[in-house]
């Protein structure tokens, strides 16, 4: 039997079998339709596969973009499937709940390295580095959900970004999706039987605690528009700058993810009106979705 009752999945697109290009990953194309249908699929494998080992809840965060990917009618109704995006109490997650494991699917690189569609957070950022390692969304998504006690376990994504995840979380499985053949010869049923033969493998051998790295932060972020754009976010929020780079300092990692969310998605006015302007995205993200339902229908 499986060590857990209930599991978290956060689930991107770059790394699932449906992205094979930026096109995909971008919102309201017609790639993105087919990788959205894909990404799904690989979900709904892993969910399969959790509910037939024995765990009594899942729950499927979507984490691409406007949080409006997945179609949950192709999962396990069993499974509680979450969109869009929550104010707290974890950042963009929401409440965890009793979830006592995560397991990330179709992530990607960090910013800085060589992984396919490397980024963290967003293109904009070139480079970013805590305490002088490249800084992977694995890192900022497992430690926002150790205060709840919960275990990263299994992570996808291409080598590169599958490297960067077993670096940062010791004991953590892997399983690798190799997009340097090319969409049409790449063999999707069974790279998805194998990723849910791995996730199985890490729900009954996991290895891993609640990811807490140790202050202090020191982190250094660059921007791919250069100096001026540095410069401006620095002025909005009053951080430090370096020519191009912006330099933060933080004691908890917290208040890392939060700094790096100004940087990456918020102006002053909308951090005030938070709520607000989490529902405004959460909307556009619905109409996307409505959208993406009407060009299956039509295929």
């Amino acid at each position: 039997m499986t060590m857990f009752d209930s599991v978290l999945i956060i689930a991107d697109i770059e790394g699932s079998s449906g992205c094979w290009s930026y096109r995909a990953s971008a919102f309201k194309t017609h790639e993105w339709v087919a990788a959205c249908v894909d990404m799904t699929r690989d979900v709904a494998a892993v969910v399969h596969v959790l509910l037939d080992n024995g765990v009594q809840r899942v729950i499927v965060k979507d984490f691409h973009r406007t949080g409006f990917n997945l179609l949950p009618e192709m999962i396990d109704s069993r499974a509680r499937v979450v969109q869009g995006y929550k104010v707290g109490p974890v950042p963009g997650i929401g409440d965890p709940g009793s979830a006592e494991a995560v397991i990330f699917l179709g992530m990607h690189a960090a910013s800085g390295s060589n992984g396919f569609m490397a980024h963290t957070l967003t293109s904009r950022i070139r480079g970013l580095e805590v305490n002088g390692e490249l800084l992977p969304e694995v890192y900022l998504f497992a430690g926002s959900v150790a205060p709840y006690g919960v275990r990263p376990i299994f992570f996808s994504g291409c080598p590169v970004a599958c490297d960067q995840a077993r670096d940062t979380i010791s004991g953590i499985h892997t399983y690798s999706i190799d997009k340097s053949v090319g969409r049409q010869e790449f063999a999707v049923e069974p790279w998805r039987q194998g990723l849910a033969r791995a996730a199985t493998s890490a729900l009954h051998d996991a290895q891993t605690v609640p990811f807490e790295p140790p202050g202090p932060f020191h982190t250094k972020v660059t921007l791919r528009e250069g100096e001026l754009a540095a410069q401006k976010l620095a002025s909005r929020w009053g951080f430090h700058r370096q020519g191009a780079d912006i330099i933060l300092h933080n004691a908890r990692l917290v208040d890392l993810y939060l700094d790096l969310i100004r940087i990456c998605y918020l102006i002053p006015m909308a951090e005030r009106v938070l709520p607000l302007a989490v529902a405004a995205s959460n909307l556009r993200g619905r109409v996307g979705l409505a959208w993406l339902r009407r060009q299956i229908k039509k295929r």
